[in-house]
């Protein structure tokens, strides 16, 4: 969700700049089941820009109907959604909507936690019915003595918002790739398109630029012996440079880091090879590296495409860090919902 965050503060304040106001819906507590959790967040300008969703599509355009006493009077309201009888779904949403003011410390402190890969706290202070009160509104954390408020006026009492939502946002997922073709091409852009901060690390012999790579934080040639990489726990690896000394010698490279997943290109039998080769190369090898390669990498999906290729790829990433086996919906027992 941080990158739907970082999606919406970014696009409100370039709407500030132009001298424009923003309201900020969250879904701040959900009975029963719905398209999207808590936590989720959608930005309103005054001229009817809207960034984001709280939803399948369902409630959008009334939150922005509702939206309307708030830029009006200033003052931020909960507003209820039963999916019974008005949605797709079956739960009771409560969405908190307030007014949004990105102030330079804000933005700030915010852009500094992105860079550093810090974490975000946000409490949003609310009741669990239609209200309308000063009371209600969002803290924003990145440090424990770094806290603003959403707006300049907000000091939470707990009056008439006797509920609280805490959200921890970890950093934006990193995807780190080793590659320059096509198919490299068409990984990065895919997961950008997922909200993941995409590095990319090509061959000094044929280096490329940041416009091949469209949607990519960064790309730049590095020689495995001098590689230069940061490595975190939010952080998966493909390796997808055709060339199978090249991948080995990233290889061996990754072991300090042994990031969770590293995806591998290539058939069964060159993972054995490189298995083998890493042993010989270096004998005290930490074996638990081997454990996070995963090679041929993706999931079986019956890709065949470079962009097919790319999707078994993330699916299996995603898979690997939520802990989850993947499989189809449809074959998952069905969920008890509590009335």
């Amino acid at each position: 969700m941080t990158h739907e965050l970082k999606h919406i503060v970014q696009k409100a304040l370039a709407l500030q700049d132009k001298g424009l106001r923003n309201v900020l819906a969250t879904v701040v507590a959900l009975k029963g089941s719905s398209y999207r959790k808590p936590g989720v967040r959608m930005l309103i300008c005054e001229d009817g820009q809207m960034v984001g969703a709280v939803s399948g599509g369902c409630v959008e355009r009334d939150i922005a109907r509702q939206a309307q006493s708030v830029f009006q009077e200033g003052v931020p309201k909960v507003m209820t959604y039963d999916g019974r009888y008005r949605l797709g779904c079956e739960g009771l949403l409560y969405i908190l909507i307030e007014p949004l003011f990105i102030s330079k410390d804000l933005m700030t402190a915010f852009s500094t936690c992105l860079k550093t890969r810090g974490p975000i706290e946000v409490t949003s202070f609310f009741a669990q019915k239609e209200a309308v009160s000063n009371d209600l509104g969002t803290i924003i954390a990145f440090q424990k003595d770094s806290e603003f408020t959403l707006r300049p006026d907000f000091a939470p009492k707990g009056q008439e918002a006797p509920q609280v939502f805490r959200q921890r946002m970890e950093p934006c997922f990193r995807l780190l790739i080793f590659g320059g073709e096509h198919d490299a091409v068409q990984l990065s852009k895919m997961a950008s398109l997922l909200g993941w901060e995409v590095h990319v690390v090509t061959s000094v012999k044929d280096p490329k630029s940041p416009a091949d790579f469209p949607g990519a934080a960064s790309v730049t040639a590095q020689a495995p012996e001098l590689l230069d990489i940061q490595l975190d726990d939010d952080t998966a690896v493909v390796l997808m440079n055709h060339n199978y000394v090249q991948d080995l010698k990233y290889a061996l490279q990754l072991e300090p880091h042994l990031p969770r997943y590293i995806g591998i290109l290539g058939s069964r039998k060159r993972r054995e090879k490189l298995e083998d080769d890493l042993f010989q190369h270096k004998p005290d090898l930490n074996t638990e590296l081997l454990e996070r390669i995963y090679s041929p990498a993706g999931l079986h999906i019956g890709s065949i495409t470079p962009e097919e290729i790319a999707l078994s790829i993330l699916a299996e990433i995603l898979a690997v860090y939520r802990g989850v086996e993947a499989t189809s919906l449809s074959s998952l027992p069905q969920k008890k919902t509590s009335s």
